[in-house]
């Protein structure tokens, strides 16, 4: 298959070291330096070159930002079979714009990303295909997810979006709290550096990123059980309740078994 994938940062970078293999794969990018370390792979940096190239399926990478730009670039380039898909972490706008596309298109979410993950196992991870796709799109990133050992779970934009607010915002909004109000630590102890790890982890992704993702329409409900939560834990610890204590630790260990 032909494949073009627009933008060339870590993770279009792993989808065109992954597919170059299997497949015919461009990948563009309109800063020339961002190309320098692709191999096995066409290079292009305007848009107007993926018109020679006719692509069978284009794998939008771009930062979230820019993803329904980095489309409206090509699509005027692109056969009309061509199907689009995107593999942004939050689908905001994306739904409206694949129904006024005229194309076939597959939206996926591999949950993983290069800050946390190890791309040589990725056993661990999953990834989510959007339900409403087309049939070859959704067939084509489940063979490719599968090989990669990921484990596939099918979903629709809504319930997509359900299942980020809880399981990215919860964390995110956690880690942010928790590195708001830390101090120094000559001496920190082993869960004071982890917290410290992933805080660092967090913030080196693209504020935009983490904002659209703490921008979730599902997300305000999860951080509200979080504030409840939260004051129920200050109310045993300024009444030194160990009955209660007892019975909220429980509740915890019930929940992360």
């Amino acid at each position: 298959m032909k494949i073009l994938i627009l933008g060339a940062g870590k993770m279009g970078s792993f989808f065109a070291d992954v597919l170059s293999f299997d497949h015919e794969v461009a990948i563009l990018d309109t800063d020339p330096k961002r190309l320098r370390f692709t191999y096995n792979t066409q290079r292009m940096t305007s848009p107007d070159e993926a018109q020679a190239f006719a692509p069978e399926l284009v794998i939008n990478a771009v930062t979230l930002r820019y993803t329904v730009e980095a489309f409206n670039s090509v699509l005027s380039y692109l056969p009309e079979t061509c199907i689009l898909s995107d593999i942004a972490s939050v689908k905001n706008g994306l739904e409206d714009f694949y129904r006024t596309s005229m194309h076939p298109y597959v939206s996926t979410h591999p949950m993983f990303g290069p800050t946390f993950a190890s791309l040589n196992d990725l056993s661990p991870q999953n990834a989510i295909i959007i339900s409403e796709s087309s049939h070859l799109g959704k067939v084509f990133f489940r063979d490719l997810y599968q090989q990669l050992k990921l484990n596939v779970f099918e979903y629709t934009f809504r319930e997509h979006d359900e299942t980020i607010a809880y399981s990215l915002s919860i964390p995110f909004a956690s880690t942010l709290v928790f590195a708001s109000v830390m101090k120094h630590q000559d001496a920190p102890g082993t869960t004071f550096k982890k917290h410290m790890n992933i805080a660092k982890g967090l913030l080196s992704e693209d504020d935009f990123l983490l904002t659209e993702i703490l921008f979730n329409r599902f997300t305000l409900e999860q951080l509200t059980s979080i504030r409840l939560k939260l004051r129920e834990l200050i109310e045993i610890i300024d009444e030194k309740d160990m009955d209660k204590m007892k019975m909220f630790l429980g509740e915890v260990r019930k929940n992360i078994e």
